[in-house]
């Protein structure tokens, strides 16, 4: 008896011993989401597990978009994983910028994973990044004042019902306003929201030659109606709000609608961080009867940069963080509603999740999002909410801020829209379109 637990000590300490030599310190640069937040807080369950531990770089969506782009472009090594989307992937995969994560084990299944989040991460069929979690966008209303309006929303509602509801619902005397969207600069802000948007007002970045179309009826009856009905029914200061200040403002009752990423639904139905958390209905983004919606597709993924010195510690991190055992943990200690939505087709078999409100419409909102066909009219590129070519995150910056000026009142929409014509003719140009 002695031996044999001397024996089983002594194997402890080998394994022991055996993760410390190989214990490394990776660093990760990420969002300030409330996901990647919460994943920072279970990291100890990944340390645990590996010995491995984890410096975490957490920054604004506009700022880790700029230092990851820096960094991987320039070789600058400062990460061993990024959080990128699926406008970045399948780009810096092709250019070799990225490690294939062709070789993750049998037990992580890589089947498991959303074709839509699977496709949009690959390059030529390969992974090159694995998403933490995937989403769309649709609308999350204040029931209540939705009924204090005598109005139902539908559950695929028009863009002029939702102005219509808006402008009603709007009682600017207590600080409760119709409507909140996106109106900060940056390509993956405002400028996603209103490209998408665009879509179902039949607009388009682009024809089939690569020429610009802001000088369109389309997108002039976009940007007027973006900037009118936040003149009418949205909050002071809208030109300065993203994700993060628009989710704040939602939960603190401010807001009737917000039409934004699915992934929000659990932090605007939590009863410890909203204060409307028992009043939240979902709805489809809308349409204006052209046969597009206003939804895009997104996911936040972890990737490896090439180059990197701690390419295994790296990978063992993303099977953690981006595995079935990963949502069984949030659960376990958050509750089904906060585990990490749109990744994993077995998270919406699952019977824990599939009573959660607004599960189904997260998944209806991803299955009808089409990136290979994303507007009324044909277009040479793929993406919903960007166009996967390298050099749109550069135009869509400065497209974004002279929008983020005319909702500020700073120009009109037709300024707006001209210098974006312009600006953009000549960056396509330049780079040989």
């Amino acid at each position: 008896m002695y031996l044999k637990s001397a024996l089983r000590a002594a194997t402890a300490l080998t394994v022991f011993a055996s993760t410390a030599a190989f214990a490394e310190t990776i660093t990760i640069a990420t969002v300030n989401n409330g996901d990647m937040i919460r994943m920072q807080g279970l990291t100890e369950d990944f340390t645990a597990k590996t010995g491995h531990e984890v410096e975490w770089v957490t920054l604004e969506e506009n700022v880790l978009r700029q230092r990851v782009t820096t960094d991987i472009s320039a070789k600058g090594g400062q990460f061993d994983i990024m959080t990128i989307g699926m406008y970045e992937t399948p780009i810096w995969g092709k250019n070799g910028w990225l490690v294939p994560l062709n070789d993750l084990p049998a037990e992580y299944d890589v089947d498991d994973i959303l074709p839509a989040m699977r496709g949009g991460l690959s390059h030529d069929g390969t992974l090159f990044a694995a998403p933490f979690y995937g989403e769309s966008s649709m609308i999350m209303y204040r029931t209540d004042l939705m009924e204090k309006a005598g109005l139902e929303m539908p559950a695929a509602p028009t863009w002029e019902f939702v102005a219509d509801a808006a402008r009603q619902m709007t009682d600017k005397g207590n600080e409760t306003y119709g409507i909140c969207l996106r109106g900060k600069a940056g390509w993956g802000e405002n400028a996603a929201f209103i490209t998408a948007m665009s879509n179902s007002f039949g607009a388009r970045w682009f024809d089939e030659n690569w020429a610009p179309q802001f000088d369109s009826e389309a997108w002039s009856n976009t940007l007027n109606f973006y900037i009118n009905l936040l003149n009418d029914a949205g909050p002071p200061g809208a030109s300065n709000n993203g994700f993060n200040e628009n989710l704040s403002l939602f939960q603190q009752g401010k807001c009737g609608m917000w039409i934004d990423a699915t992934v929000a639904a659990s932090f605007v139905t939590n009863p410890s961080d909203s204060t409307v958390a028992d009043k939240v209905g979902f709805a489809l983004a809308p349409d204006t009867g052209l046969g597009k919606r206003s939804n895009w597709l997104w996911a936040w993924a972890l990737a490896i940069p090439a180059g990197t010195q701690k390419e295994a510690a790296a990978k063992e991190f993303i099977e953690w963080a981006t595995s079935k055992d990963y949502i069984e943990l949030v659960a376990e200690n958050e509750g089904w509603a906060n585990v990490p939505p749109g990744a994993r087709i077995s998270l919406y078999e699952n019977a824990n999740y599939k009573d959660i409100p607004f599960a189904k419409m997260t998944l209806e909102s991803i299955l009808s999002a089409d990136p290979n066909n994303p507007t009324v009219d044909p277009v040479p590129y793929v993406g919903i909410q960007f166009a996967a070519i390298p050099e749109f995150a550069g135009i869509a910056t400065q497209v974004g801020q002279e929008f983020s000026a005319a909702l500020a009142g700073q120009q009109t929409a037709e300024e707006a829209l001209a210098k974006a014509q312009a600006l953009t003719a000549d960056e396509m140009e330049a780079a040989g379109y």
